[in-house]
């Protein structure tokens, strides 16, 4: 190794006057050519900035990743969606339309009304607040799939075989069932109509009943009775249950009865053999009108057995049997005389010669002797042999 040459110190007085200026000003001394050599005195670096305080959390590296991550997922799924409308804007589904009317528009059946069915001397008139679109399109009452008004009729007996919406006009001949509205005016459903045409369908269902005087007019549905009630009677019901109601029809008997309504849609009885409670107890109202008295119901009976009692009737109906009978000879196709006894004495037919010489069992015995054309009186089992002797 080469040696380097050495490093020259300070001249003299170079620090003297740095440590002992007594102004402590410090003193311009050139240093001499030379010195400090090259590479002993280095320029100390900047001091860098103190670092921002960052959020709790993930790092910001980490931020600015996710960041960039959900950019470029939105720009990715922004484009799918984007194929993807197209796609479906190629192949799009047309919602197929039900044409439950046969080609007749909405706009046409609102024009048409459901005729009534009533007569005089009628036992019931079922009430519905007005006709739906499938009642003016089939021009019959309670058409509806759903409706379970014709089942509940044949499940509670008020009809004897299972009917239709298509029947509904044979019913006031055949079982004195009419049928009517509060409101004529057809309407997708019961909330289209308005409280001023409610109101005036009620006082024209009071004139309806007035005329033909049936024995018990029956709302289909709570909210009818409800409505009917404010207008005819000024009654608001607030607790109204199903049933018979206590208020008739004025300047009549008519009673008022209010049952479920028929509809599926009916939120508190949805099934229909939930409701045919209610039309049992209105086929009982309607016989108990009529004073037809229904099927007498089984009652309850408490057997007792006394031993000695029917030991003692048992005794007497066997003597009563073992007496004689005329009819017995009849039975047999002649008297007694013409029977298989002979001469009173019972023959029994046997192939062991040791039972002719049985004393007990030979004619000399009154066993099993009768007197002629009698009937033993004594009971058959005191004629058995004691066989303890």
């Amino acid at each position: 190794m080469e040696a380097q040459p050495p490093v020259p110190g300070p001249p003299p007085g170079y620090g003297q006057h740095w440590y002992h200026n007594p102004s402590q000003q410090p003193v311009d001394v050139q240093p001499p050519d030379g010195y400090p050599p090259p590479g002993l005195l280095q320029p100390v670096p900047e001091a860098a900035p103190p670092a921002p305080k960052r959020k709790r959390g993930r790092p910001a590296g980490t931020q600015q990743k996710k960041s960039e991550a959900a950019g470029t997922k939105k720009a990715k799924t922004g484009k799918s969606k984007g194929k993807q409308e197209k796609i479906t804007d190629s192949f799009k589904t047309v919602k197929r339309k039900i044409d439950r009317f046969n080609g007749t528009t909405e706009a046409e059946l609102l024009t048409k009304t459901l005729p009534d069915i009533l007569t005089y001397g009628l036992d019931i008139v079922i009430i519905g607040i007005n006709p739906g679109l499938m009642a003016a399109y089939k021009g019959h009452h309670y058409p509806g799939p759903g409706n379970h008004f014709w089942k509940c009729l044949f499940l509670s007996g008020l009809i004897d075989v299972p009917l239709n919406h298509m029947d509904d006009g044979s019913l006031p001949e055949k079982y004195g069932i009419g049928f009517t509205n509060m409101v004529e005016r057809t309407t997708p459903g019961s909330k289209d109509l308005k409280s001023k045409e409610i109101r005036e369908g009620g006082k024209i269902l009071l004139q309806k009943l007035q005329k033909y005087k049936p024995r018990i007019a029956v709302f289909n549905g709570k909210c009818i009775y409800e409505i009917f009630s404010k207008e005819v009677f000024g009654v608001k019901v607030k607790k109204m249950e199903f049933g018979q109601q206590p208020h008739q029809i004025p300047e009549g008997e008519t009673v008022i009865y209010v049952m479920p309504s028929s509809s599926a849609r009916c939120a508190q009885f949805p099934r229909a053999q939930d409701k045919v409670h209610y039309y049992i107890k209105l086929k009982e109202l309607r016989n108990h009108l009529k004073g037809v008295k229904g099927a007498t119901e089984v009652s309850e009976v408490e057997y007792s057995f006394d031993l000695h009692k029917a030991q003692a009737e048992a005794k007497k109906m066997a003597i009563k049997e073992e007496k004689y009978d005329p009819g017995y000879e009849a039975a047999y196709g002649g008297p007694l005389e013409n029977a298989s006894e002979t001469n009173g004495q019972c023959n029994f037919a046997t192939t062991e010669p040791a039972a002719t010489s049985n004393s007990e069992f030979n004619a000399d015995s009154t066993f099993c002797q009768v007197p002629d054309g009698q009937w033993m009186t004594q009971s058959f089992t005191d004629q058995i042999p004691s066989i303890n002797n």
